[in-house]
């Protein structure tokens, strides 16, 4: 397994990559019935090879949805040198819905031993989305009412909506991502009804749409 200090080689990333893809779009299809064998044929790979990396099946899920929100933590930290900050937050945003749109991962919901495991990296990626919220505020992008749980709790609601459209055309969420986007703006805004919570938004999984590929 790859550490801080004994980074894979290239050619192991790209296997690693290659894998983690393949066990995503299994899951993706089958939910937690999908199997190691049919992973790693989607992979091109051998069983004994996948169990290498991951001794479980239940260490392979672990590290699709790491990989999906440590890939959005790297993504935010990007935008964060952005000069435009206003623009930074909506492609973050427009980032974080269109990876949900790509796979439906709403299984995991299920898998409740993971939540521990993703305190930490949840965490972070919590904490680059506030910096990009406060740099949106403080250029005038972003109305001053609105905090980093608000925008947290407004990430998968573009493909939230869309769901419930039968056979909805594969961009109807970006109608939906502008609508909210709109709101999040400063001007002719009006006061907000109710003030922001004031906890962070429940770790549970199937309650922080916060996972992209």
């Amino acid at each position: 397994m790859p550490t801080p200090d004994r980074p894979l080689r290239a050619d192991a990333a790209r296997n690693r990559a290659s894998l983690l893809a393949a066990a995503e779009a299994e899951f993706a299809e089958r939910g937690l019935a999908a199997s190691v064998a049919d992973i790693a044929r989607r992979a091109g790979i051998g069983k004994g090879t996948v169990f290498r990396h991951f001794p479980t099946k239940e260490d392979l899920l672990a590290a699709v949805v790491l990989d999906r929100v440590d890939g959005l933590t790297a993504l935010a930290r990007r935008l964060a040198t952005v000069a435009d900050a206003g623009a930074a937050l909506l492609e973050f945003l427009d980032a974080a819905a269109s990876r949900q749109q790509q796979l439906d991962l709403s299984f995991l919901r299920d898998a409740g031993d993971l939540n521990d495991r993703l305190t930490e990296s949840r965490g972070r990626l919590f904490e680059e989305i506030t910096v990009l919220v406060e740099r949106a505020q403080a250029a005038g992008a972003l109305r001053a009412d609105i905090t980093a749980t608000d925008v947290i709790l407004l990430m998968c609601a573009p493909s939230h909506v869309v769901s419930f459209v039968p056979d909805a055309p594969p961009q109807l969420w970006r109608r939906y991502l502008g609508i909210i986007f709109d709101g999040l703006r400063p001007y002719g805004a009006s006061p907000l009804p109710q003030p922001a919570p004031d906890a962070a938004p429940d770790p549970r999984l199937d309650q922080v749409g916060i996972l992209p590929h």
